[in-house]
């Protein structure tokens, strides 16, 4: 199965900050920052399963992750070095805002 991926040069930075703007989702991309590969059914922020799979899509539409497909499951990462040479800076400064309660 293919997913769609964009390169992230051809996102458009509010399309990455839209993204960020999302309490779920910033929760999620705060999680991947701490390192590595995630399964995607391994988060859990008091939401429906259809709900975290259409955050985890917009992130990834929105070049922010990147999802690999084995089998049956779908493992996510944050594409924080892409980010980082393309919006130096952006992605500490979000990370480094308090998280709201």
């Amino acid at each position: 199965m293919e997913l769609h991926e964009p390169e992230l040069r051809d996102v458009p930075v509010t399309a990455v900050l839209a993204a960020l703007a999302d309490d779920v989702r910033l929760q999620i991309v705060r999680a991947l920052a701490e390192g590595g590969e995630y399964a995607c059914g391994t988060f859990e922020f008091g939401v429906s399963k259809a709900t975290r799979s259409h955050h985890l899509k917009v992130l990834r539409e929105a070049g922010l992750t990147r999802t690999r497909v084995a089998g049956t499951s779908r493992y996510v990462r944050l594409r924080r070095d892409e980010l980082q040479r393309l919006y130096p800076g952006l992605l500490d400064a979000v990370l480094a805002a308090p998280a709201r309660a």
